[in-house]
């Protein structure tokens, strides 16, 4: 059994904007996020600068208690969660609880909670580590506080794929409805590592901009200038409903999902494979299994990390993917505007994924300035776009050389 599974609400927190509104306009209108770290003292670092969630209360979604009891990348969880059952006007009261489900990946999990209460252990002892230490830890605890604080009793699940997490966790949850083990679920990616520790490594890895002095022009995605990512937080959840279900309590459709496709590099733990052969397949194995064509897709919304090597691959991928059809896409990276969101990155991408489609926007490259002889396709420099897009896919792609990527297409009921 295959049903047809559409998306029919949206909920972002993002370096540019704490709700969907402020983000799509923020988004097309090439605003950056990155600026200077804030949350800790990151004058030794190489890198200073990050994009950051600004202003974002927890109160707002949950009790003081529960915000307590939840590290940062939870409480952005949670907050997009309900933002999302809000857009998609789903009441739990009256639809089947037990066939809602939740799968919300998260790269690293609670990094502020592992650094906070391994200092409680240096510097207190044992006996004072939180009792909620390891609950408020563990990456699956986004999906397990999203699955209390609403009541959704289905499948309940969790990718831990680094950079790739929320794509397949949205991935893996069409999955779930299309083979009928639940009619509703509520999936995505959600991050919050913006920490000494991460940042300490990263930085050891030589993997982030250093262009500290200019922190809204560091993140360069396909820029011959470009010299690292830039860390990104926040979450990106989506209501993914299977399409009777959503139309017999009147949802507003915003577009649906179609295809899947996923690979491993079997290469290396950081580099991504020669050529991007590994992401070729995982894009090859999505448009097979959308049951579409390449010339069918539009759009890509590119991984884009403003890497060296993922970017000069990513494009030989879809080269390669696609032939002599991929100088006719349009591509491009909301990562120049909100930086790399680790785990949550597939998530915030698929949201704005999903309004590209319904708006017939899409979002540019910001910060394009120099091209790279390796880099020859069109990554929608500079300026948002309109154009008609009847199918889009969105790629991630993960150390480890895990690669995930979703169709989504405008929705026709037919």
């Amino acid at each position: 059994m295959s049903r047809r599974v559409v998306i029919s609400g949206l909920g972002v927190i993002s370096p540019i904007g704490n709700d969907l509104s402020t983000f799509w306009n923020n988004l097309i209108a090439g605003k950056s996020g990155v600026g200077p770290v804030t949350q800790f003292d990151a004058s030794d670092y190489s890198t200073r600068i990050a994009a950051e969630v600004k202003n974002f209360d927890p109160l707002d979604y949950m009790d003081r208690k529960e915000a307590r009891r939840m590290d940062r990348f939870v409480q952005f969880a949670v907050a997009a969660a309900r933002q999302a059952l809000e857009h998609a006007g789903l009441d739990m009261n009256q639809v089947d609880a037990n066939r809602v489900g939740v799968y919300i990946g998260s790269g690293i999990g609670g990094l502020t909670t592992w650094e906070e209460q391994y200092q409680v252990l240096l510097n207190r002892g044992p006996n004072r580590v939180s009792p909620f230490f390891i609950p408020m830890m563990i990456s699956n605890m986004a999906a397990g506080q999203v699955s209390i604080l609403t009541g959704a009793k289905g499948p309940n699940s969790t990718s831990v794929s680094a950079c790739a997490s929320g794509t397949h966790s949205i991935g893996d949850a069409f999955r779930i409805i299309q083979h009928g083990d639940a009619d509703v679920m509520i999936a995505g990616g959600a991050e919050a590592t913006i920490r000494p520790l991460a940042f300490a490594g990263f930085c050891a890895a030589r993997a982030m901009s250093t262009r500290n002095d200019e922190p809204e022009k560091a993140s360069r995605p396909f820029d011959k200038d470009r010299d690292g990512f830039v860390m990104g937080e926040g979450a990106g959840v989506l209501i993914l409903e299977e399409l009777e279900h959503a139309k017999k309590r009147g949802a507003n459709i915003i577009a649906e999902i179609v295809g899947y496709g996923m690979s491993g590099d079997a290469y290396h733990v950081t580099s991504p494979a020669p050529e991007g052969e590994g992401a070729a397949r995982s894009m090859a194995h999505a448009i097979q299994d959308a049951g579409l064509k390449p010339e069918d897709i539009d759009y890509i919304n590119a991984h884009g990390t403003s890497t060296d090597l993922n970017d000069k691959f990513e494009t030989m991928a879809i080269k390669k993917a696609f032939g002599d059809h991929a100088y006719k896409l349009a591509i491009s990276s909301n990562k120049s505007m909100i930086g790399h969101l680790l785990g949550a990155a597939g998530g915030v991408e698929a949201v704005a994924t999903a309004m590209t489609l319904k708006e017939q926007i899409i979002p540019p490259t910001i910060n394009y300035e120099t091209p790279d002889p390796e880099c020859d396709l069109d990554y929608v420099p500079n300026e948002a776009r309109r154009a008609r897009i009847r199918a889009a896919l969105s790629n991630s792609l993960g150390f480890g050389g895990h690669n995930a990527t979703i169709v989504l297409k405008t929705y026709e009921d037919a």
